[in-house]
């Protein structure tokens, strides 16, 4: 057991993905199956129930995954300050996210950030995916943050998070109180959509030809905030990544019910330029990024 093998439990359980967990740290799938079924004759409990699909954790593997957590980043903290001066982490780093990645999940991780690194500052700015791309392109920023990002030779895309898609309708909705919602339950549906030279509606459009199920798109936008606020007045309904609700179904100002689609699931990358070396502060800001996600996200995609 050694921090490398912890890290690579801690990844596979933030990806909810072996092959993932696996390919971020360089070793194949067997071998990070091995290592966490090592891991667990270690400490003789099981740590994830592999019956599931997809896998879920028990309750040993969430206290483990959180204390090995708690124990990578006191290690990260100890090697920050014995770092020489040339590897402190100081200076500006420079993000492009789009709408709902910048909103809803990156103020946290800025904010602890800039708590653990005093002298770095994290400068965030929301775009539309295209634009976040070309930020980083042409050098406009270090970092970029969007879903289904585009293969792109001058990219490296590292999988950050994978949430899962929910159906989202006005609390007085008809299908509000249902359990599940099935694809069946959409065709002819008004449907608030995504643009459709964006990606997530074409991975949304996709899964629905699958079951062949049409919704009445009647309106569509580049936002998830402007089709939340369409579905608050009751334009119609849609599909929407879960986390990005979650303040919404909690004021009951809109109702989040599960699809039988289970392979609706919104993947977020990190891109950065390949080839680029990064400077000690994104590094650090980067490995941050994809160290803190919550496992409940990665448990429920």
């Amino acid at each position: 057991m050694n921090l490398d093998v912890l890290k690579l439990y801690c990844d596979i359980i933030r990806l909810h993905s072996f092959s993932q967990g696996a390919a971020i740290n360089q070793v194949s799938q067997s071998a990070a199956s091995q290592a966490v079924q090592q891991l667990e004759a270690d400490l003789g409990v099981l740590l994830i129930d592999r019956s599931k699909r997809p896998f879920m954790l028990t309750p040993d593997g969430q206290q483990f995954y959180q204390g090995c957590q708690q124990l990578l980043d006191g290690f990260d903290r100890l090697r920050s300050s014995i770092a020489s001066p040339r590897t402190q982490v100081v200076g500006i780093v420079r993000v492009a996210a789009i709408y709902s990645v910048g909103i809803h999940i990156m103020s946290d991780h800025t904010q602890r950030f800039m708590s653990l690194f005093p002298q770095a500052r994290v400068r965030l700015e929301y775009l539309h995916p295209d634009k976040v791309v070309e930020a980083v392109l042409h050098d406009e920023a270090d970092l970029g943050i969007l879903s289904y990002p585009p293969k792109n030779r001058s990219l490296t895309s590292l999988p950050w998070r994978s949430e899962i898609m929910v159906f989202v309708c006005h609390p007085s909705h008809r299908l509000a109180r249902r359990r599940v919602i099935n694809a069946a339950d959409l065709d002819g549906e008004v449907f608030v959509a995504f643009e459709t030279n964006l990606r997530i509606r074409k991975a949304v459009d996709r899964c629905l030809r699958q079951y062949h199920t049409r919704p009445t798109v009647v309106m569509e936008f580049d936002n998830i905030e402007t089709i939340k606020q369409a579905i608050s007045v009751g334009a119609g309904v849609s599909i929407l990544p879960q986390p990005t609700v979650l303040k919404e179904v909690g004021n009951r100002t809109l109702a989040a019910i599960p699809l039988a689609m289970k392979e609706l699931v919104r993947p977020l990358d990190i891109i950065h330029r390949r080839g680029k070396a990064l400077a000690p502060t994104i590094a650090r800001f980067l490995e941050l990024l994809r160290e803190a996600t919550a496992p409940e996200t990665a448990t429920h995609s």
